[in-house]
């Protein structure tokens, strides 16, 4: 984030979510840290830890040849991958629980091993200006200087129209929010870092679907309407330091409360974040 100045406000999908959820939530997650190690505190959990190991085996598959792609093996790279995420690193309080939740990865990543689909196709990626900030992010607003960024699972590229089509692999069992602006978000990202237009938008649900599925692509223009109503209000909640949790400590926020509280338990330091378990 060095190219920005300190009154950047950084919006993703991830911690617009976290704003609309719970004010304290979007606080404690992506403003506050730790005034001992001055890292970020966040919380893992096992459909977290699964989610986190079949992205990193299928995102990791775009920078490979074609050619090369299927030939290695998934599930090896799983195995590996998995073992970082294991017991309190991911978040599992039994074996049984952790063995039920790697079982499940290890099904989706055999999904996309028998119906590779975009998987055995050309793969695009946005370009990343600055290595020590590796996620693509664009001014949305320069007036407002408000930042828009986020990382696109895949983007297959299709030839016949030199288009690209965007793909957003789900792990959980439940279905995005219909209101949801993350498509929208991606579509603002490659339309405003790259040239190609945007065929196809799509979920692939790993866990219950052979292939993606097809999305409606979004009107962009009532997406950014959107997108800076909230982020401005995110803007003024930092300026005036207004993160209360509307109902005095809820659901969403609590978790991260109790890390403060020191009622969690401290897992381990990875890149800028202390990670801890409840």
């Amino acid at each position: 984030m060095s190219n920005s100045s300190s009154t950047t406000t950084w919006i993703s999908h991830s911690s617009m979510n976290d704003f609309l959820s719970c004010p304290q939530l979007y606080y404690l997650r992506n403003v506050y840290k730790d005034p001992k190690t001055k890292r970020k505190i966040n919380i893992i959990n096992p459909a977290l830890a699964l989610g986190q190991a079949v992205h990193e085996v299928l995102e990791a598959l775009s920078t490979l040849p074609v050619e090369e792609r299927m030939k290695i093996s998934l599930l090896d790279k799983y195995e590996q991958v998995w073992s970082t995420l294991s017991g309190k690193k991911g978040g599992f309080h039994s074996e049984d629980e952790e063995k039920e939740y790697k079982e499940r990865g290890r099904q989706m990543l055999q999904t996309v091993i028998d119906n590779p689909g975009p998987i055995a196709h050309k793969a695009v990626m946005l370009k990343v200006e600055d290595p020590n900030f590796p996620i693509p992010k664009f001014k949305l607003s320069v007036e407002d200087d408000i930042m828009l960024c986020g990382k696109i699972d895949w983007m297959e590229y299709v030839p016949e129209t030199n288009s690209v089509h965007i793909i957003d692999f789900k792990t959980g069992r439940h279905e995005e929010d219909p209101g949801s602006l993350q498509l929208a978000i991606y579509c603002l990202l490659v339309k405003n870092l790259q040239k190609r237009n945007i065929h196809q938008v799509s979920y692939w649900y790993l866990d219950s679907e052979k292939e993606p599925r097809k999305m409606e692509l979004p009107d962009l223009d009532e997406a950014k309407e959107k997108l800076l109503n909230v982020a401005l209000r995110m803007k003024a909640a930092r300026a005036n330091r207004a993160f209360a949790c509307p109902r005095n400590g809820c659901y969403s926020c609590k978790p991260f409360t109790a890390i403060i509280e020191g009622k969690a338990e401290f897992v381990e330091a990875k890149s800028y974040q202390d990670i801890y378990i409840l």
